[in-house]
C-alpha cells in the first residue's frame, strides 16, 4: 500500500513527467478540446529533455545520497550521450564536451557559458523537483538546489530559480491537500525564499495576479514564459495557485497559454503532484507516460532515503 508520503513523491515525479509530455504535445495542439480528445487515443506520452535531466538527479541523489556536483555532471552527460535527441539545449551539450576534451570541472564549464556570466536559463529548475522531495525537509534546501543547479546553470538567476522551484516542491509535499489550500502563506513564503531580486519581483507579480484573480492569459503576458526561469518558472507557480486542487486545470493552465510548454508543464505538474499526490493524476496518463515505471521506482527510492 502507497503512504502518503510515498504519494506525493511518485505524484511529484510522475507528474512533472506528464507535464512535460503533455506540454510538449501542446506546441502542436494548443486547442484543449482538440488535446483532450488526443490524449484519448494517445498510444504512449513521451517525455523531454526536462525529465531525462530529473532522472538524471535523481539517479544521482540516489546513488550518492545527496549531491555529489561532479557526479551529477557524469549522470547528465551519461544520459545524454545515451539519448541526444531529447530536445537538449545547446547549453548542456557543450559543457559535456567542454569537461570531455578540457579536463574541467562541470561547475567551472558551466559558468563559462554566456561570456562568463553562466546559464540563466530554466533548465536547472525544470529538472529540480527530485532535489525538492529528497531536501524537503532539510534547512539547507537552498544551497543543495544552487548545487544541483549549478552544474549547468551557474548564473544567480539559473540557481535562485531552480530554489524557488525546489522550495515550492518541497512545501506542496508538506500541506495537506485535505485541508483548504494557504495561498497567500504559499506565495509569501516563495517571495522570502527567492534571493535574487530578479525571482523575488515575478513572484510579487505572481502574487497580484492571483490576488486580482487575473485569467492565465493575462497573467502569462504580465509575469513571462519564455525559456529564462525568472519568466517561466513564476507563471508555473501561478498555474498550479490557480488550480491547488486540479492536476489536469494545473496542467492545461501552464501549457495552453504560450511560451516554454513543455517546462512549464514539468514545472507546474512537479508541485502539483507533490501536493495532489500520484492518485489525482488520471490513470489513462499515468499508464501511457514512457518510462512509467522507472520514473516512479526512482521516486520510490527518494522516499525511502528520506524516512
Amino acid at each position: 500500500m502507497v503512504t502518503d508520503i510515498e504519494s506525493k513523491f511518485l505524484g511529484a515525479m510522475v507528474g512533472s513527467a506528464i507535464g512535460d509530455a503533455i506540454g510538449e504535445l501542446a506546441f502542436m495542439i494548443s486547442d484543449r478540446d482538440r488535446l483532450l480528445a488526443y490524449l484519448e487515443t494517445a498510444s504512449e506520452l513521451r517525455y523531454t529533455d526536462d525529465t531525462a535531466m530529473a532522472i538524471g538527479l535523481a539517479e544521482s541523489i540516489v546513488q550518492e545520497q545527496g549531491i555529489n556536483q561532479e557526479a551529477l555532471g557524469k549522470a547528465f552527460s551519461r544520459n545524454f550521450l545515451r539519448e541526444p535527441w531529447r530536445g537538449y539545449a545547446s547549453g548542456p551539450p557543450t559543457i559535456f564536451s567542454e569537461v570531455e576534451t578540457q579536463g574541467i570541472p562541470y561547475v567551472e564549464a558551466a559558468r563559462r557559458l554566456f561570456r562568463g556570466s553562466g546559464s540563466l536559463g530554466n533548465g536547472a529548475a525544470m529538472r529540480v523537483a527530485p532535489a525538492g522531495l529528497f531536501f524537503y525537509q532539510a534547512s539547507d534546501l537552498y544551497e543543495q538546489a544552487c548545487a544541483s543547479a549549478a552544474v549547468t546553470h551557474a548564473h544567480p538567476v539559473g540557481m535562485d530559480g531552480a530554489a524557488v522551484q525546489a522550495r515550492a516542491v518541497s512545501q506542496a509535499v508538506k500541506l495537506d491537500p485535505q485541508k483548504e489550500f494557504p495561498t497567500e502563506a504559499v506565495i509569501r513564503d516563495l517571495a522570502d525564499f527567492a534571493r535574487t531580486p530578479e525571482i523575488k519581483a515575478k513572484m510579487t507579480t505572481v502574487q497580484e495576479n492571483i490576488k486580482e484573480d487575473r485569467p492565465p492569459h493575462v497573467a502569462a503576458n504580465r509575469i513571462g514564459r519564455t525559456v529564462a526561469v525568472h519568466e517561466s518558472m513564476p507563471f508555473a507557480v501561478y498555474a498550479f495557485l490557480r488550480h491547488p486542487k486540479s492536476f489536469q486545470e494545473c496542467l492545461f493552465c501552464a501549457t495552453l497559454n504560450g511560451g516554454d510548454r513543455d517546462t512549464l508543464g514539468a514545472m507546474a505538474c512537479a508541485i502539483s503532484g507533490a501536493h495532489l499526490g500520484i492518485h489525482a493524476i488520471p490513470q489513462p496518463w499515468r499508464e501511457r507516460l514512457e518510462n512509467r515505471e522507472y520514473i516512479e521506482e526512482l521516486a520510490l527510492e527518494l522516499s525511502r532515503l528520506t524516512s
